[in-house]
């Protein structure tokens, strides 16, 4: 279901009564609502009240969710009710809580069951459940709701995001995990570029750190295991970045003038990572500033995708020849 401009959403916009900075650590009330509507619109509440045919599509997603988070929360139900079901156990809980983590939590695990069970079942539940909305709709307008509220993070790849400016987050990130999902090559890579992010949003700036680093590695071992490049598996980023410029990844007639990149890449990520999340930190306690670690996420993920975009012209030139 498509988002309806509403009256007062276009008296809001022409009143200029939209957020224009981004809040992380709230989940406002109407959201979780929207959210839920979206939930129930494309997952389905079927209840099958018969004693015959087991469960609905529906009920076993909402069973799933349910269970995994009694799991990880260490708790037999999210409800102290009784006779309740898994979807009002769960979006109960979520409308209630007072811990925007969890509240996070839970719409990154609803909808990885709707972007990836939900849709690779579309029509059976279309068909059986009745519902209204399709997975990948529902996806667009969760990031659209997240953007109207004010709230900076978006799901994307099967996991939330968490966005610090939208132009950056378009015209950089999103290259970034498209280049990433290319190939199975870079799927540690990939992995390692959603987990820096994943401990970001979670202030675990160090580790972050360390994921930056390893995504930037594994991105450039990637295109020289391709290639069949000679390298080491535990080179370095300075080596890798010397394997990748005597092979020719950035074409010759450029590699003057991108000395300086050359330069930037060997005194950025790498060198954030070693002085401030490598190494052991003696009697002193270091802290890394939430700056630096947003500085370095988007610096990584501009240097993936100049990487990328070097070797798709590789790709072409071996192909000419």
């Amino acid at each position: 279901m498509a988002i309806f401009d509403l009256f007062s959403s276009r008296q809001k916009k022409t009143r200029g009564d939209v957020p224009d900075v981004y809040q992380y650590d709230e989940i406002p009330q109407k959201l979780r609502v929207q959210i839920v509507h979206i939930i129930k619109a494309t997952i389905g509440t079927r209840v099958n009240h018969s004693r015959y045919g087991g469960e609905t599509y529906s009920e076993v997603v909402y069973r799933e969710i349910h269970e995994i988070l009694c799991k990880e929360y260490g708790v037999f139900s999210l409800s102290n009710k009784q006779r309740i079901s898994h979807f009002e156990a769960v979006y109960d809980y979520f409308l209630q809580s007072e811990n925007f983590e969890e509240c996070l939590d839970i719409i990154e695990l609803s909808f990885n069951f709707i972007e990836f069970h939900v849709k690779e079942k579309q029509y059976n539940f279309t068909r059986e459940e009745g519902t209204t909305q399709e997975a990948t709709d529902a996806v667009e307008e969760l990031n659209q709701r997240f953007k109207e509220a004010g709230v900076g993070y978006e799901f994307l790849s099967g996991e939330i995001i968490r966005i610090d400016s939208q132009y950056i987050h378009s015209e950089v990130v999103k290259p970034a995990l498209s280049i990433l999902q290319g190939e199975k090559l870079l799927k540690g890579a990939r992995d390692e570029f959603l987990s820096a992010h994943s401990h970001y949003r979670n202030q675990r700036y160090k580790e972050a750190l360390v994921d930056c680093l390893k995504s930037f590695e594994s991105t450039m071992k990637a295109i020289c295991e391709k290639h069949g490049w000679e390298f080491g598996q535990n080179d370095t980023a300075k080596k890798l970045i010397n394997v990748c410029v005597t092979n020719e990844l950035i074409p010759i007639y450029m590699q003057e003038q991108f000395s300086h990149f050359r330069a930037l890449l060997e005194s950025g990520v790498p060198t954030v990572r070693n002085k401030e999340g490598g190494h052991g930190q003696g009697s002193e306690i270091k802290s890394v500033s939430e700056t630096m670690v947003s500085y370095t996420l988007h610096l990584t993920a501009t240097n993936i995708v100049f990487l990328g975009e070097c070797e798709k012209k590789v790709n072409k030139a071996l192909q000419r020849s």
